[in-house]
C-alpha cells in the first residue's frame, strides 16, 4: 500500500512498517520517531501496537480514537462512530478538527471532502496505450468472500455491456485465476486482463478516464474515490452506511433487490456466508447496474 504514496506532494516522508518482523520493526519505528521529536502524532487507527506508538512517541501531544486499546495515554481522545451516515473519511478529519482550520471547515460544509492520490507522469503514461478506445474496469476480487460479487454474476453483468466497449480486469497478482475464470466464461473476446500488472497509482490513473468502474466494497473503490472516477460498487454482506462508500461525483450503490433480514452481517467481511445461501449477492441482477454510455 505504501506505493499510493510516492511522488505525493504533500508528504515529506514515509515510515513504512514491515509486518513480516512486525515486533522489532515497531521498536525500530518507535525509536526513530522519538528520534525527530514531532510536536504531534495523530493516530487514525485502533489497533493497540499503533496505540503504543503514538503514546510513546515522545510528542507533546497525541490525538487518537477512543476505541484504540491504550487511548487512555492520548493527550485528546475521540469518538469512532460508525453508523448514521457518517462516513470514515469525516470520522478520520474528526482527529484534526481542533488543531487545523482545515479540519473545522471540512466538518462545517456538510460535504464529505474526497481523498486524492497523484498518479505522476510515468503512471499516466503507462496506462495510455489501453486509452484509445472506450473501455471500463472491472475489479472482481475482495479479500472476504462475502463482499465479493461471485463471478458467474460478473459474467452476467459483462454479458449485458455494449459491444465495442474494451473491459479492463484489475486487481493483484493473486487476482489473476478469478480474472481468467471471469474472461474464458464470459465469450467476450474485448477482455484484457491487467491484475498483477498494474501498481495501484497506475490502476488509479487508468480507472479516472473510464465510462464506468465497476467493483466490490472494497480497496478499488477507494481508488476511483480518489480521483473522483464514476463507480459502480456492489454491496454484497455489507452496507453503505457503514462509512465506507464511494465519493466520486458520479457514483452508484448496489445491493440486494430484496430486504434480507440477515444483512448486514457484520462490519466486515467474512469467509464464508453465515446462512449458507448469499442471497445478499445472488439476488443482485444485471439491470441494476448502470450503463457506461
Amino acid at each position: 500500500m505504501e506505493g499510493l504514496f510516492k511522488g505525493h506532494p504533500y508528504i515529506r516522508r514515509l515510515i513504512v512498517w514491515d509486518k513480516s518482523e512486525k515486533y522489532r520493526d515497531f521498536l525500530r519505528i518507535l525509536k526513530d520517531v522519538r528520534k525527530s521529536k514531532y510536536d504531534l502524532v495523530v493516530n487514525i487507527q485502533r489497533f493497540a501496537l499503533t496505540g503504543l506508538l503514538s503514546a510513546f512517541s515522545g510528542a507533546q501531544d497525541t490525538i487518537g480514537f477512543r476505541k484504540n486499546p491504550f487511548s487512555f495515554l492520548f493527550s485528546k481522545r475521540v469518538p469512532h462512530l460508525i453508523g448514521k451516515g457518517v462516513h470514515e473519511v469525516e470520522r478520520n478529519i474528526s482527529l484534526i478538527r481542533s488543531v487545523t482550520p482545515a479540519g473545522q471547515r471540512a466538518l462545517e460544509f456538510g460535504s464529505v471532502p474526497r481523498p486524492k492520490l497523484y498518479p505522476s507522469p510515468a503512471d499516466v503514461a503507462k496506462v495510455l496505450p489501453y486509452k484509445t478506445r472506450p473501455y471500463v474496469t472491472v475489479s472482481p476480487a475482495s479479500l472476504w468472500y462475502t463482499k465479493q460479487y461471485p463471478a458467474a454474476k460478473w459474467v452476467e453483468l459483462i454479458q449485458t455491456l455494449q459491444p465495442g466497449l474494451m473491459i479492463y480486469l484489475l486487481g493483484s497478482v493473486s487476482d489473476i485465476i478469478l480474472c481468467e475464470e471471469i474472461r474464458s466464461s464470459s465469450g467476450n473476446e474485448a477482455i484484457k486482463i491487467l491484475a498483477g500488472s498494474l501498481s495501484l497509482l497506475e490502476s488509479a490513473a487508468l480507472m479516472k478516464d473510464a465510462l464506468m468502474n465497476y467493483t466490490n466494497d472494497s480497496a478499488p473503490m477507494h481508488l476511483t474515490s480518489a480521483v473522483n472516477a464514476a463507480v459502480a460498487v456492489v454491496y454484497c454482506s455489507t452496507i453503505p452506511g457503514f462509512g465506507f462508500g464511494p465519493l466520486s461525483e458520479q457514483h452508484w450503490i448496489i445491493q440486494a433487490s430484496k430486504d434480507l433480514k440477515c444483512r448486514p452481517c457484520g462490519l466486515h467481511g467474512r469467509k464464508e456466508c453465515p446462512l449458507q445461501h448469499f442471497e445478499c449477492a445472488n439476488s443482485i441482477r444485471p439491470d441494476q447496474f448502470p450503463s457506461p454510455l
